[in-house]
Parts: structure tokens; C-alpha cells; sequence
């Protein structure tokens, strides 16, 4: 017999439970699907029967179509995400190449854009690191994006995004082709064991810059830890506490200790495999072309559109669409 309180205390019975539920969660989804598209299947045969067609019932029709196509698309969407990590929140990193203000301010825009996917998609964001840049835009930003399937959709985004413009920093008006390399990690649970010597880091504390109230440049609360046999270096100045920081320093990274580690595996079993595929993280990924045509491409899965406004807004579910099913295609 089940002890008292055996389902709220286990912890891999409230695993059990979790999975059941995202189970039961995809199943409702595709079942509301099959109701809504048989609604839409008898008021096509409703307008496709009568001589007449009512304006309104038409309208009514297409305007259904379009949302259930929609809603077929997320749900699709939703399916290819079947990674290890991907349900995971994601962690962001910014980072702009060489090019001083042009290449900080295309940082600054990345950061817009990322921030106005993750609001409209109900994300929350927290800053973990921002450093500003020099005369405009950003040296480095380092955030949180917490909700489910973050990491999922945000993987397609890793790597050098490049951005081809007419500088508004140029008085002759030349055009500049800017770089800013992106890095998503997900973000760990705390019961995956990942083993750190105190020995093997250097902390560092130092006063918090940028935007963050009273207490920035008064106390030594951001920290900067390294990571000596690796050199990964991770910083959080955004909480008033030194230990707060620290805290969150730690946390990203273990995770990039732990994606470190799988990177190795996926390269050694493309050793194994015979693949002849190199495993970066700075590759180049995709175009921003603003003059002399508007034209975002992403290299890999080719997906490209005129629209770069709404790509800057935010509007990048279907690039993440596209590189997931050219994903599934290697």
C-alpha cells in the first residue's frame, strides 16, 4: 500500500506525473485540432453547396481556415521539439563581434528582438549580465528566458548572425556589415551532477554597471567566476546581493559545463559515424540585409523573407520552424 503523501514527496514519481501530463497535454491539443477542422470541413461543404454564397459564411470560412492552419503549424511546431533539453528554459548570450559601435548596436537589436519574441510567446525574462557599449548599443548581455520549450525554440538561433546596412553612425552614409554571435544553453536541473573542484575557479567581484538602481558602483555585487581548465567565464550583476550573484553565476556555468560535455560526445560519435561535419559555435548562420533590398535568409535551412521589420519585432517562428524540420533532414 502507498504511504501518505507518496506522489507529492517522491521525486521521481512527480517526474512520472509531469510526463503524464505533457503527455495528456499533446493529446488534448490534437484532439481539439480534429473537432475545430471538422467544423471547418461542414461549413466549407455549407458555402461550397449553396448557389449563393453568403459574404459573411465565406468570411467566416476563410477566416477559420486561417486560424486552424495556424494552430497546425504551433502544434507541428510543438512535435519536432523532442530533444533531451528541449522543454528546458534557455540562457542567451550576446555577444558582438569587432566593429565597435556598429557591431554593439546590431547587439542592441538582436536584444530588442529576442525580448519581443519572448513576450509574445509569454516568456519571462530576467537579465542576468548587461554590459553597455562604448558610445551605443551593447558589449555583452546575458539573460534568462524561462518558460517551457524555451531551449527548443531557441536553439535554431545559436550561432553568428550577421547584419548588412547603411550606418547611422557614418556621415557619408556608407554601407557596414556588422556581426554579433548569439549562444543559447539550456538551463540545467539542479539534480544533474555536474562536478566543480573550488580549486578549479577564480572569483572575482567587482561593482555592478548599467541599469539596476541606487545600489550600482556603491557595493562590489556583480561577480565573475572562471573556470580555469576550460576558460569559460560567466558574470551576474543584475541582484543586489553579491551571493545572489554568485548563485547565478554558478548556475550558468554548470551549464555550459554540461553542454561542453555533450558537445564532446556528438563529436565523438561523428568520429565514429565518419562525418565529416565540424561542431562550432561560431559559425555563421544568418543574413540581415537592409540595404540595397530587405531580405533576411538563414544559410542552413534557406527558410528567407522580405518582411525584416517584423523579423526585428520579434516574428521568428517560422525560421525556428524551418530549422527544425532541416534539422530532421541531416
Amino acid at each position: 500500500m502507498t504511504e501518505p503523501g507518496f506522489w507529492d514527496n517522491n521525486e521521481e514519481a512527480q517526474k512520472v506525473i509531469q510526463k503524464s501530463n505533457e503527455l495528456k497535454a499533446v493529446y488534448d491539443t490534437f484532439h481539439q485540432l480534429e473537432v475545430e477542422a471538422e467544423e471547418v470541413a461542414l461549413l466549407f461543404e455549407m458555402v461550397k453547396e449553396d448557389e449563393k454564397i453568403d459574404p459573411d459564411i465565406y468570411q467566416e470560412l476563410i477566416e477559420q481556415l486561417q486560424e486552424l492552419d495556424q494552430k497546425v503549424q504551433q502544434y507541428e511546431l510543438q512535435m519536432l521539439l523532442n530533444g533531451p533539453h528541449d522543454k528546458a528554459s534557455a540562457i542567451l548570450e550576446l555577444h558582438p563581434g569587432a566593429g565597435g559601435t556598429e557591431s554593439q548596436d546590431w547587439g542592441s537589436m538582436l536584444l530588442r528582438m529576442y525580448s519581443r519574441w519572448a513576450e509574445q510567446h509569454g516568456y519571462r525574462v530576467e537579465m542576468i549580465d548587461y554590459q553597455d557599449g562604448d558610445e551605443a548599443g551593447i558589449k555583452s548581455v546575458t539573460m534568462l528566458i524561462e518558460g517551457l520549450n524555451a531551449y527548443g525554440y531557441l536553439k535554431s538561433e545559436k550561432g553568428v548572425h550577421r547584419l548588412v546596412r547603411i550606418s547611422p553612425f557614418d556621415a557619408a552614409g556608407k554601407r557596414h556589415t556588422s556581426f554579433c554571435s548569439v549562444d543559447i544553453i539550456p538551463q540545467i536541473d539542479d539534480d544533474i551532477d555536474i562536478e566543480i573542484h573550488p580549486d578549479d575557479l577564480k572569483v572575482d567581484v567587482y561593482r555592478a554597471s548599467g541599469a539596476g538602481g541606487q545600489h550600482i558602483n556603491k557595493t562590489s555585487s556583480a561577480v565573475r567566476i572562471t573556470h580555469i581548465p576550460t576558460g569559460i567565464v560567466t558574470t551576474s550583476q543584475a541582484q543586489r546581493s553579491q551571493f545572489k550573484n554568485r548563485d547565478q553565476a554558478m548556475k550558468t556555468l554548470k551549464a555550459k559545463l554540461f553542454q561542453l560535455e555533450e558537445e564532446k560526445k556528438a563529436a565523438e560519435l561523428a568520429e565514429i559515424r565518419g562525418e565529416q561535419k565540424e561542431i562550432a559555435w561560431g559559425s555563421q548562420i544568418r543574413n540581415y540585409v537592409f540595404h540595397p533590398y530587405s531580405l533576411v535568409k538563414d544559410v542552413r535551412s534557406g527558410y528567407e523573407t522580405g518582411n525584416i521589420q517584423n523579423v526585428m519585432d520579434g516574428d521568428l517562428d517560422p525560421f525556428m520552424d524551418a530549422y527544425l524540420k532541416w534539422s530532421l533532414s541531416k
